[in-house]
C-alpha cells in the first residue's frame, strides 16, 4: 500500500566552512527534484530553494525561517509545501519516540548515526491520535468543537512540525489554535485561561519542543486542564498513532490539509501569559505599577523561547534590562546550550551580571519550564541553592509544608529545610512529572505540600496549578525583591541570598555515568533495565555489611548510602542504559572512599562501563 506525506523544507543547515543541502531530508523525492540556488557573492548569503519540477509546488507557502549568523550571514528557508508518495516499507517505531511523559525524536537530518524518525507524517499521525484521545476524554456535545492550542520553541524544525500537527488535529474535526513561538508553561496555562477574546480555554494543548537537546531534535508535550499527560497516556497515543499512520493514503492526507486550512486560527496568547506574570509581581508589591524600578535584571534566553521575559515582563515592571543576552530565537543555539544545568550557560549569565553590575541574572532553558538565577556577586542560585531559596519563600507563606524534590538533592538541603526552615523534605524519584505527581498525591492524603522541584530547575507550585513553570519561579524571586522594597527593606539581591544563609554545601559533588553495554554477552539476551536492577541489588547487599556505611531509611529510587561525612546514590536512568552515580562529600578523600565502596560492588559486572569511576577513585 502506498502512503503519502506532506512536507516542507527541513531547514537542515550546517554552519561549517560551507552549507550543504542534505538529500536525506527529502528521501521521498527523486534525486533531481531539488536544487540549491545561490543568489549572492557572499558565500553564505541569499541561499534559496529552487524546485525544478513545478508540479510539486503548492500554492500555500510556509513563513520564511531565518537563522541569524551575526556578521557571517543569514540563511533563509522559504519552501513551498508539497506532497509525494512514499513506500509503505518506511516504518516508524512509534513507541521508541516516547521519553517518559514526553515524545522526542530526530527531526532534522545530517547528524551521523541519527536518522530522522520524527517525520512530518509521523507527527501528523501523533497529533491525530492525541485529538482522538482528547475527544474520548472530553466527549463534547455535538454543538461544540474542541479546541487545541499549538506552540513551539525556537527549533529550526518547529514550523514544519507545527503545520503537520495542525493537519493531524484538524483531521479529527478539532479546531486548531496556533500560538507560534511560545513557552511550555504558557501552553498549559492556555487550558486554564478564561477569555473568549483569545479563544480560551482550550481543551488540550501541544508544545513542540525537545527542551535543551541539540538542534536536530524535537518533540511534543501534551496538556489538558488537569496538567501534563502521563506515561500511560503517551503510550496509548503512540500506539494509536501507529495505526493511523498505517492507514494514511494520498486522499486522506489531502483531506487533512484541506481541513487544516479551514480549521487553523492564530492567537497571540503569550500576551495573556506575560500580562499575568506582570500582574503577579505588582500584586506582591501592593499594586505598585513599577515595583522593580531601578532594579537591574539581566536575562539570558540562550536563543530559546524565553526572550520575552526581558521586554514583556521585566520592563513593564520598571526593571533595567541592559546587558540581557541571546534573546533572539535561533534554533541552532549558537552561543550556548539553553540549559540552567550547563556550566557554559551558567558561566555566560554570571559574566553578564558581573560585567553589567546587575542586581540579578535570570537564565531559562529552551522552552522556559526550567530556570536558575545569579545574584549581584556572581553567586549561582541553581540546583540545591534554588531549591533552598524557593523552599524559604514557600515556607514563609506556608509554615511546616512539605517540599518534594528529586532523589539527588543533598543532605545539607534536608537539614536546611527541616532544621532551619521548619519544613519537611520529601525526597522522591527523578523526573519532573514524578515529583509533581508525588506532591499532588501527598495533598490528596492530607499532607500539605506547596512546592515540587527538581535540581534540574523544574519547579511547580500549588498556587500556580502545579504548572511546571521556570518563568513563574523567577517571578517568585521578583516578588520578594518588590515586596522588600515596598516595605522599606530594599537590599537588592541580598534579600534573596540572605534567605539561604546556613545551607550546608558539600565541598565535592560529582556525577559519574556508568553505561551498560546492551550488546555484551553478560546481559544474556536480557534487558538493560533488568541488568541495572541486578547491579543495584548487589550494591545494596554489599554496602549493608559495611559498618561505615548506612543505607537511607527512606528512598524511592536506586541505592542511597551515607558515610564518610557524605553520601552516594546509584540509580538507573529513567530512559537510557545508564547508571548515574552521584557522590557528595566534605573532602575529595572522603568522596574517593565512597567511590571505592561503589567500585568494589560493581566491578564484577562486565557489561558495565566503569572507567569514569575507576579514574575518579585513582585520581
Amino acid at each position: 500500500m502506498m502512503a503519502a506525506i506532506s512536507g516542507s523544507c527541513t531547514q537542515n543547515v550546517f554552519l561549517a566552512q560551507h552549507c550543504q543541502w542534505s538529500r536525506q531530508s527529502l528521501p521521498r523525492f527523486p534525486s533531481d527534484s531539488c536544487a540549491l540556488s545561490i543568489h549572492s557573492t557572499h558565500p553564505l548569503q541569499g541561499w534559496m530553494l529552487a524546485w525544478p519540477d513545478k508540479s510539486f509546488v503548492q500554492s500555500q507557502t510556509l513563513a520564511p525561517h531565518k537563522i541569524d549568523l551575526g556578521n557571517r550571514a543569514s540563511i533563509y528557508c522559504n519552501a513551498a509545501q508539497f506532497r509525494s508518495a512514499i513506500s509503505s516499507s518506511e516504518k516508524v517505531d512509534f513507541l521508541k519516540l516516547q521519553n517518559g511523559s514526553d515524545i522526542r525524536g530526530v527531526a532534522v537530518a545530517g547528524v551521523v548515526r541519527e536518522p530522522v524518525n520524527l517525520t512530518e507524517p509521523a507527527t501528523e499521525a501523533i497529533a491525530a491520535a492525541f485529538a482522538e484521545w482528547l475527544l474520548e476524554k472530553k466527549k463534547p456535545a455535538e454543538s461544540r468543537r474542541l479546541r487545541v492550542s499549538i506552540g513551539h520553541d525556537s527549533r529550526i524544525s518547529a514550523q514544519k512540525l507545527q503545520d503537520a500537527v495542525s493537519r493531524g488535529i484538524a483531521s479529527a474535526g478539532v479546531e486548531v489554535i496556533q500560538y507560534g513561538l511560545a513557552s511550555t508553561p504558557a501552553m498549559f496555562n492556555s487550558t486554564l485561561t478564561e477569555d473568549e477574546n483569545f479563544l480560551c480555554p482550550v481543551d488540550g494543548s501541544i508544545m513542540i519542543t525537545a527542551s535543551h537537546l541539540p538542534y536536530n531534535r524535537n518533540g511534543f508535550k501534551f496538556f489538558t486542564n488537569t496538567g501534563g499527560l502521563g506515561k500511560a497516556d503517551i503510550k496509548d497515543i503512540l500506539e494509536h498513532a501507529a495505526n493511523i499512520y498505517e492507514k494514511f493514503t494520498d486522499e486522506s492526507l489531502k483531506k487533512s490539509e484541506q481541513a487544516a486550512n479551514a480549521a487553523v486560527r492564530k492567537v497571540d496568547y503569550m500576551a495573556v501569559y506575560t500580562s499575568d506574570l506582570v500582574a503577579a509581581v505588582r500584586k506582591a508589591a501592593g499594586n505598585i505599577e513599577k515595583p522593580l524600578e531601578g532594579f537591574h535584571v539581566i536575562v539570558d534566553a540562550g536563543n530559546g523561547a524565553g526572550g520575552f521575559f526581558a521586554g514583556k515582563v521585566l520592563e513593564p515592571l520598571g526593571a533595567i534590562t541592559i546587558g540581557s543576552q541571546f534573546l533572539e530565537p535561533d534554533g541552532m543555539f549558537p552561543n550556548h546550550i539553553p540549559n540552567p544545568e550547563d556550566k557554559a550557560a551558567m558561566k555566560a549569565i554570571t559574566q553578564a551580571v558581573l560585567q553589567n553590575k546587575a542586581d540579578l541574572g535570570i537564565i531559562f532553558d529552551t522552552d522556559v519550564d526550567r530556570s536558575a538565577a545569579v545574584d549581584s556577586t556572581g553567586h549561582e542560585i541553581n540546583r540545591n541553592r534554588l531549591i533552598a531559596l524557593m523552599s524559604a519563600l514557600v515556607l514563609e507563606e506556608h509554615p511546616g509544608t512539605t517540599i518534594v524534590t528529586d532523589c539527588v538533592t543533598s543532605d545539607g538541603l534536608t537539614a536546611f529545610i527541616e532544621k532551619k526552615l521548619g519544613g519537611k523534605h520529601h525526597r522522591f524519584k527523578r523526573g519532573y512529572k514524578n515529583v509533581i505527581d508525588e506532591a499532588v498525591r501527598l495533598n490528596s492524603i492530607g499532607e500539605e505540600s506547596h512546592l515540587a522541584i527538581e535540581t534540574s530547575g523544574h519547579g511547580a507550585l500549588k498556587e500556580n496549578h502545579w504548572l511546571d513553570d521556570g518563568a513563574y519561579l523567577m517571578v517568585k524571586l521578583l516578588n520578594k525583591l518588590a515586596s522588600a522594597r515596598a516595605s522599606g527593606s530594599d537590599s537588592g539581591s541580598k534579600v534573596l541570598t540572605n534567605l539561604i544563609e546556613g545551607l550546608e554545601e558539600a565541598a565535592v559533588a560529582v556525577e559519574l555515568r556508568l553505561k551498560i553495554d546492551q550488546n555484551h554477552a553478560d546481559l544474556k539476551g536480557g534487558s538493560f533495565r533488568d541488568y541495572g536492577e541486578a547491579v543495584l541489588k548487589h550494591l545494596e547487599n554489599t554496602t549493608s555489611s559495611d559498618p561505615k556505611l548506612q543505607k537511607a531509611p527512606i528512598n524511592y529510587e536506586g541505592v542511597r548510602v551515607s558515610g564518610h561525612g557524605g553520601w552516594f546514590l546509584l540509580r538507573l536512568s529513567l530512559h537510557d542504559p545508564v547508571l548515574p552515580l552521584n557522590i557528595e562529600a566534605p573532602s575529595n578523600e572522603d568522596a574517593v572512599k565512597l567511590g571505592l565502596a561503589v567500585l568494589a560492588a560493581v566491578k564484577e559486572f562486565a557489561a558495565l562501563e566503569i572507567s569514569a569511576l575507576d579514574k575518579f577513585v585513582h585520581q
